[in-house]
């Protein structure tokens, strides 16, 4: 289930500095050029937000996985979105 991911990025131990979600997306922001493997990750991970977000049946519930995304855009290390489990 899609919520076991979530899940698993939030428990994940932090390995110091990493390069976020949202590193990229200001990287990008500011003209630089994203690899494709970075374009990549970003498309899974707006793929993965959205479809938590559009599974929740109340506004508590999506208010709550919305701020656990924020969460993980800006802490976990990007390079987890590179995984296949993220785009289905």
């Amino acid at each position: 289930m899609k919520t076991e991911l979530l899940n698993k990025l939030l428990n994940k131990k932090a390995e110091g500095l990493v390069v976020s979600i949202n590193d990229l997306r200001d990287k990008e922001f500011s003209g630089v050029r994203l690899t494709s493997e970075e374009k990549f990750a970003l498309t899974n991970f707006d793929k993965y937000r959205l479809s938590i977000l559009n599974a929740q049946e109340n506004e508590e519930k999506f208010h709550f996985h919305y701020r656990q995304l924020q969460v993980i855009a800006n802490l976990s290390n990007w390079k987890e979105f590179l995984s296949e489990e993220f785009s289905s």
